[in-house]
């Protein structure tokens, strides 16, 4: 089956799909995105991802082509198109296109393009092993809560993390766990209570976090929102991931040293079962 892409206004198959070389995402990284999740062919969590979208926006002055209920219907669209049961939509939006010039023009038409991946979710494979992460240094701009295409810093963590050893990176700056490089960072601590930061400058406002915590009263737990040291990470009961293109995830290692017993939680487990539950309550 060929794979349907959207590109400004137009449903094209993925290989004939394209922007111009001058776009400003292109040249300058000038531009935003979301993903989300896609379970049982609805997608999962949207009115956050598209009010994360509005945000990250009107956080950098830019227009976005279409209305959030109208880009939530082309979502949709393209998921029926491409047949997807399981997966993500990914949703970048950039400034537009013109010749090379750090000042963008006030008359920018600007661009909007999407597609779907296969992926998945509800049984990944990491769900029931866990996954081990390595930390390394955070050294990303102080906008982190501007979902912008700028992940050059991510992809390097994410390539030191596998030359560790390690299956992903969560990111330290001042002996403090920021976020996972695609994710936020969640711990247990010995007495049962869930750490993670709050929202800020610092750190993305994660969509499947804010989903999740709306879902941690089911198991009579409470969130402490504030950093957690790599110290108290490494000596947590749990520690876990939440992230749109992998919902929630155990992490079993931290640096080659196990947390808790070394395999995922009862904590992690029960909800990202929990989450998956509410999500296919919610999907429209």
């Amino acid at each position: 089956m060929t794979r349907i892409a959207y590109v400004n206004d137009r449903f094209v198959p993925l290989e004939e799909a394209s922007v111009s070389i001058l776009d400003r995402g292109f040249l300058f990284a000038d531009g935003i995105y979301e993903v989300t999740a896609v379970i049982d062919g609805r997608l999962v969590d949207t009115p956050r991802h598209m009010a994360r979208l509005e945000r990250s926006a009107r956080e950098t002055g830019m227009a976005l082509r279409e209305t959030p209920d109208r880009i939530a219907a082309i979502e949709a669209e393209l998921i029926v198109r491409n047949g997807l049961h399981e997966g993500l939509v990914y949703l970048q939006a950039t400034r537009g296109a013109a010749d090379r010039d750090f000042l963008p023009a006030a008359d920018l038409a600007p661009t909007l393009v999407m597609f779907t991946q296969a992926k998945a979710l509800v049984d990944a494979p990491a769900a029931s092993t866990g996954i081990r992460v390595a930390t390394v240094p955070d050294i990303r701009w102080g906008r982190r809560d501007i979902k912008s295409v700028m992940l050059l810093t991510q992809v390097l963590a994410k390539q030191e993390a596998a030359r560790a050893g390690a299956d992903d990176a969560w990111l330290i700056a001042d002996g403090l766990v920021t976020e996972g490089a695609s994710s936020t960072a969640w711990i247990v601590t010995q007495d049962g209570t869930l750490v993670t930061r709050a929202p800020s400058h610092e750190t993305l406002p994660g969509c499947t976090g804010a989903a999740l915590a709306a879902l941690v009263e089911d198991l009579g737990l409470t969130i402490d929102w504030r950093p957690f040291s790599l110290d108290e990470a490494l000596s947590a009961r749990e520690a876990f991931n939440s992230a749109a293109g992998s919902l929630i995830l155990p992490v079993v290692a931290i640096d080659g040293r196990s947390i808790g017993d070394g395999t995922p939680g009862p904590v992690a487990t029960r909800l990202r079962t929990l989450y998956i539950e509410a999500a296919r309550r919610a999907a429209p």
